[in-house]
């Protein structure tokens, strides 16, 4: 028997209209290239939404274009989340701090059939569009007076499109399964691969984000999105926030800048931000050498990378922030879990509480979770056993775009191999120990990289950490601790060491630190190990050199 409900398809185009309609003089503010902080409205938002559908019909984007777009955190941005989407085409957000030649093999194998182009990533489009021949147009994300003098062919300006449109338009009807965007990953090793979401797992991954146990989001918040638009849609808050109404606040080309953070946040009531490790350090930093305060900021989303101990305890202790740290990947367009509280965690005191803090977190409903081991058998949720992460759920890609079943990391039965490394406990809160690739295997043993950097975090010399294996002739591997000082500090490895003696098994204790200026990362923002090891393929442990 079937149920006699009405059966409407979750869009994009359904969050629009309700926020539209039921929070239209909310704001959103933006920091542009051509303005330090403009200021509308969801309503204006929208009727420029359909200014934008009308102006890509009338270049002739087909229905069902990939649409690309390397533009920063702002309003412009934002309306082409939604006129791209909700028109039937797909909005596909391209990294701009991705090497050239990674950006050529992106549009191109993505069939872009237009780029829109924030005014700084001009020069880099201007180097490669020779080689993207089936791009037809360019469009730069800027108004008349602005405009930069460009070799880019079929080149149009943004404002001067949207002027001559018009502010009518009848959004389409759309199947819940038509694809709305396309990001693709980092490509650390091969060429990046394209993750396809559709409309249902966007509203989805709205409506679990927005929950009490994840961001907790509702119209009385400000959101900041200092994770990048062209990262995973910003972990979706462009959407979760215009579902509940909150106002929007977007930093622009200064999403790296902490003093102008501060000031969007003091200024313009932010409540809510989110970002990886790398980008909260120089704010908590800021902070603490002007006594600037972050209030009325009460939350704030860490991913991307293993969030440490000391950074959760500094936005805690100093500033009444709570961190949610959090864990996905591009794969799960990326939300899968979020370290909020359940009775017992809060009831945690002392070590065991600070434990409990560098968890990942519980996985949102509408993602399942599970580890095995390396024959593929179940493993318990016992807070213990370590085994590889994998997953599934409504807003999971099923397949890599374009890559017709050849990405090895989805599997017949169904599950989706992240790999990562972790151990879940009884209550369902993950604690990665690695990824797979980087996990130290000596003498048998495993031990964690990321364990080892948080320890390491937490010393009041070490601006910033990382671990790797290095080869030895008698363990397999021995890890090796790369640190950044903190500015005017004068520690010694040794002195690291028997700091973290005291905090970690012997046997975990690295064989050696190395300082260097700064550390490398990712398009992303996230650590690199893959060009740390590159640089320190030459070094050998001081017991082995000798």
């Amino acid at each position: 028997m079937l149920g006699l409900m009405m059966d409407m398809p979750l869009t994009l185009t359904m969050i629009m209209r309700h926020g539209e309609r039921s929070h239209a003089q909310q704001e959103i503010v933006s920091v542009t290239a051509d303005s330090p902080r403009h200021r509308y409205t969801y309503a204006e938002c929208f009727r420029r939404a359909r200014q934008l559908a009308n102006v890509l019909r009338s270049l002739g984007a087909s229905a069902d274009a990939r649409i690309g777009t390397l533009g920063w955190n702002d309003y412009r941005h934002m309306e082409l989340y939604y006129a791209i989407s909700c028109s039937g085409r797909v909005c596909h957000t391209i990294n701009p701090r991705l090497f050239d030649a990674q950006i050529e093999y992106i549009v191109n194998h993505a069939e872009d059939e237009f780029l829109f182009v924030d005014v700084s990533f001009v020069s880099k489009l201007e180097a490669i569009a020779l080689n993207c021949p089936g791009v037809r147009g360019y469009v730069v994300m800027t108004d008349a007076a602005h405009m930069p003098a460009t070799t880019l062919p079929n080149v149009h300006c943004y404002e001067t499109l949207l002027a001559s449109a018009a502010d009518t338009y009848e959004w389409p009807d759309l199947e819940e399964s038509t694809a709305g965007g396309l990001c693709y990953t980092s490509g650390t090793t091969g060429n990046p691969k394209g993750v396809l979401y559709n409309h249902r797992s966007a509203v989805m991954m709205a409506y679990a984000a927005a929950l009490p146990d994840a961001a907790n989001l509702s119209a009385m918040d400000g959101i900041l999105p200092i994770v990048p638009m062209f990262h995973v849609n910003a972990w979706g808050l462009p959407f979760a926030g215009v579902l509940v109404g909150a106002k929007m606040v977007f930093p622009g080309p200064r999403l790296s800048a902490p003093d102008i953070l501060a000031d969007l946040i003091t200024e313009e009531g932010v409540t809510i931000s989110a970002g990886v490790p790398t980008v909260c350090l120089p704010l908590l930093d800021y902070a603490a050498q002007t006594g600037r305060s972050l209030a009325p900021l009460a939350r704030f989303i860490i991913g991307g990378s293993a969030c440490p101990l000391s950074m959760i305890e500094a936005f805690r202790d100093r500033h009444g922030v709570k961190v949610l740290h959090a864990w996905g990947m591009t794969e799960m367009s990326p939300l899968g879990t979020v370290n909020a509280d359940n009775p017992k965690s809060a009831a945690l005191t002392d070590s065991a509480r600070s434990e409990q803090l560098l968890s990942q977190g519980r996985p949102l409903p509408g993602v399942e979770l599970k580890i095995t081991d390396d024959d593929n058998r179940d493993l318990p949720w016992d807070g213990q056993t370590v085994g590889a992460l994998k997953v599934r759920g409504l807003w999971v890609c099923r397949d890599y775009y374009r890559l017709d079943g050849a990405g090895d990391a989805h599997q017949a039965d169904g599950w989706f191999v992240t790999g990562d490394i972790c151990s879940i406990d009884p209550s369902g809160f993950v604690r990665i120990t690695d990824r797979a690739k980087d996990v130290i295997k000596s003498g048998g043993e495993w031990i964690s990289s990321i364990d080892l950097e948080n320890a390491a975090m937490g010393h009041p010399d070490v601006a910033e950490a990382a671990v790797i294996g290095v080869p030895h002739p008698k363990w397999q591997e021995r890890p090796l601790l790369v640190v950044v000082k903190k500015a005017g500090a004068s520690i010694e490895g040794k002195a690291i060491i028997q700091w973290l003696g005291e905090r970690v098994a012997k046997w975990w204790l690295p064989d050696d630190v190395v300082f260097v200026d700064e550390l490398p990362h990712t398009a992303t923002g996230k650590l690199s190990k893959l060009e740390l090891r590159k640089r320190l393929a030459d070094y050998q442990l001081p017991d082995v050199a000798g």
